[in-house]
């Protein structure tokens, strides 16, 4: 990936799974990496990792203004950002049992991190991309689940990821001409923590058995895709959505 050379890349959530596996593949590629986590001390172990390519930055994606500031704060770094990575996610289940005031704050929640952060970061990036020389990449972590659903605790994952794609090809046909491209990551079931209750309750090999080659995706199967898009070498794939399923959900 000698085409990263010299890229900045905001990763957010960059403590999990993809977050660190597409960090260590950036720089592995000759780029630089911002990496943002609310875990201070996870992110830091992972910035120590990697070395000068690395600064870290804290942010709650649950607050709005944290989240704004999150962008100005990369921005301040190097001066520019070149790829935005929409990485960090959350699945709380919020069963149709619970009182409606304890599932609606599920939601909101859900919501707030899984969809409204991402727009914010998406909103701050085409404005900073516009005046920027060379513009940008947004890349957003969607789901399979926008397609076919999810189970039935977390209707509010699966809306938040519709929600994604629907913004990320509304960036794409609308900023374009403004230097942005923009691409969306379907990820099917990844063997990362966010998947440890249904690891733990219903065991990874139910998730492989969904799928045509009878294993799950890794965090590394996502942060390839991941870094061929922030190469810019896709540049007329812009507004698509990339399924990584291993076939359990062929569109």
């Amino acid at each position: 990936m000698t085409q990263l050379d010299g890229r900045i890349v905001l990763i957010t959530g960059a403590a999990g799974g993809i977050g660190s596996a597409v960090a260590r593949t950036v720089v592995a590629g000759g780029g630089e990496v911002i990496l943002h986590d609310v875990n201070a001390d996870a992110v830091a172990a992972l910035a120590a990792e990697l070395g000068y390519a690395a600064t870290t930055l804290t942010a709650n994606l649950a607050d709005a203004k944290e989240t704004e500031r999150l962008w100005a704060d990369a921005l301040a770094v190097h001066g520019r950002i070149d790829v935005l990575v929409n990485n960090a996610g959350i699945y709380p289940p919020a069963p149709i049992e619970a009182h409606l005031e304890d599932w609606i704050s599920v939601w909101d929640l859900s919501l707030a991190v899984n969809l409204k952060a991402p727009a914010i970061l998406c909103k701050e990036a085409v404005k900073t991309y516009t005046d920027q020389e060379k513009g940008g990449i947004i890349i957003n972590l969607a789901s399979r689940a926008a397609f076919r659903g999810e189970d039935p605790d977390y209707w509010h994952y699966a809306a938040a990821k519709a929600g994604v794609v629907a913004m990320t090809r509304t960036i794409a046909r609308q900023n374009g001409r403004q230097g942005v491209t923009a691409f969306a990551i379907a990820p099917g079931y990844v063997d990362t923590s966010l998947n440890k209750v249904f690891a733990e309750s219903v065991g990874v090999q139910a998730a492989a058995e969904q799928t045509g080659l009878g294993e799950v995706a890794q965090p590394q199967d996502i942060a390839n895709v991941i870094a061929f898009l922030a190469t810019g070498l896709a540049k007329h794939a812009t507004g698509t959505t990339i399924d990584v399923n291993g076939a359990s959900y062929v569109r």
